[in-house]
């Protein structure tokens, strides 16, 4: 079954200080015919909003373009103020200025019913002045060429719409792939600088089941401990991923924050601004390179599902006083290292899951019962049998047999006892319960989520 997904490239702009002016310009003017747009499709929004999608922007087009059988529209502004304004560009600012007046006219109906955030909620505010971008279609705002090294874009001098030819940098990988399809992009320019968002839709052949997973227990000592558990049982990998020396070059800065703040006293706007972006982009590098790798460990041992616990929207406690435990977890990556693998893993095929994290850590993977924390060594857990091993790796185990159980329970391999919809058997599934029931593969193509209970799971495309 082939899947289609829209993924954008970032495509940097090569340009001189007059072009970027140029540029400037065009995005200013593209802005003023929407702010001048807001109003006109407003006032006839009775008329308009009954239209369905494709006929609204003809109809505005009669109200403010003339043609040989629109010889007097009803705004003539238009026509002196945005004299020669290229048709593609135009059509671009009428689309972004229907769904601006679309947006406010639902919100405004829902707050006049009564659906608001807050009982003494303010009502919403129609937004002429916002920060679009023009959309650049292929031949007509934009000629790219043969080798995508260079294009011709379609700019406002301040009097006249000329072209001029720029440079392309940064392509990536997605514009060599012949399923990808390119889509119209849309100019960026801002302070940071300019740049093209090319939108590819990628055709995606979904990963047939497999009899194994990958399942990730995310944590503070370790980054990353990643184990392949099949449906027998049995362990493939084991991998410890963690990036140390990065970890220390974020950490280092994050003290030079906390000795200066003591230094300090009262803290004022954009403290140690230049520290913070630095330790946020190091955050970024960390979780590019932890989820590149657990995808070439998916795509090396063929599975379908990579596991990760379901910890959105969960808050850690500080710890003791003096501790730097709060500031460890501030630091903690597990959020971005889901979703950057959710996005990657999706586009290639395969799928994430989440499952609940209940139990996962304090129960021993051998099904001895609850686990005890090494005083000495916090990441060794002693289990109940006297057995010492790594509380990450036995976390991970659970991982991949609580999501291996919850689905083939689904699909009917094992059996459910009593009337509530709470899946049996009614404790903490470890891996020690894969050994001891036999285990049949079913292949279903599961596309919906659901939270199975229970420790259930959560299946995300």
């Amino acid at each position: 079954m082939i899947k289609q997904n829209i993924r954008t490239d970032k495509w940097q702009i090569i340009v001189t200080p007059p072009q970027k002016e140029l540029l400037e310009k065009t995005v200013c003017e593209f802005r003023c015919l929407i702010r001048s747009l807001v109003g006109v499709i407003y006032t006839h929004w009775s008329s308009i909003g009954l239209l369905d999608s494709q006929a609204r922007i003809p109809a505005v087009e009669k109200l403010i373009h003339t043609t040989a059988k629109n010889p007097q529209p009803k705004y003539q502004y238009f026509n002196s103020r945005f004299y020669k304004f290229p048709s593609y560009y135009r059509r671009g600012a009428i689309q972004f200025a229907l769904g601006q007046v679309s947006s406010f006219v639902t919100r405004y109906r829902e707050w006049q019913s009564g659906m608001r955030s807050q009982k003494n909620a303010h009502p919403p505010r129609l937004n002429a002045d916002c920060g679009a971008y023009p959309p650049l279609y292929k031949g007509q705002c934009i000629k790219f060429s043969e080798d995508l090294n260079s294009a011709e874009i379609k700019v406002f001098t301040g009097t006249d719409w000329d072209w001029i030819t720029v440079g392309l940098t940064g392509h990536r990988q997605r514009h060599l792939n012949p399923d990808s399809q390119r889509k119209s992009p849309y100019l960026i320019v801002n302070r940071k600088g300019c740049h093209l968002s090319v939108p590819f839709q990628i055709k995606t052949l979904k990963i047939k089941d497999k009899p194994s997973v990958l399942s990730v227990d995310l944590g503070i000592n370790t980054t990353a401990t990643v184990s392949v558990v099949n449906f027998d049982g049995t362990v493939s990998h084991r991998e410890f991923i963690h990036p140390g020396r990065d970890i220390d070059r974020r950490d280092s800065r994050l003290k030079r924050i906390s000795s200066k703040a003591r230094r300090t006293g009262k803290l004022y706007k954009g403290f140690c601004r230049s520290l913070y972006r630095k330790a946020n982009n190091i955050n970024r590098e960390i979780g590019q390179k932890v989820s590149s790798r657990l995808i070439k460990i998916a795509q090396q041992y063929q599975v379908k599902y990579i596991v990760f616990e379901q910890l959105k929207g969960w808050r850690p406690r500080g710890g003791k006083k003096r501790s730097t435990l709060k500031q460890r977890f501030h630091g903690w990556l597990h959020r971005r290292i889901a979703n950057l693998t959710e996005m990657k893993w999706s586009e290639l095929g395969g799928k994430v899951v989440y499952v609940n994290p209940r139990g996962t850590s304090s129960y021993a993977y051998d099904g001895s019962g609850c686990t005890k924390r090494n005083k000495d060594n916090y990441e060794l857990a002693i289990f109940a049998n006297g057995k010492q091993y790594n509380c990450d790796l036995s976390a991970s185990y659970n991982i991949g047999a609580n999501f291996i159980y919850r689905l083939m329970s689904r699909n009917g391999s094992q059996d459910k006892h009593g009337k509530k919809s709470c899946l049996s058997p009614r404790s903490r599934v470890t891996l020690s319960m894969l050994w001891s029931q036999p285990i049949t593969i079913v292949e279903q193509d599961t596309t919906s989520s659901r939270d199975s209970g229970g420790g259930g799971f959560m299946i995300s495309n």
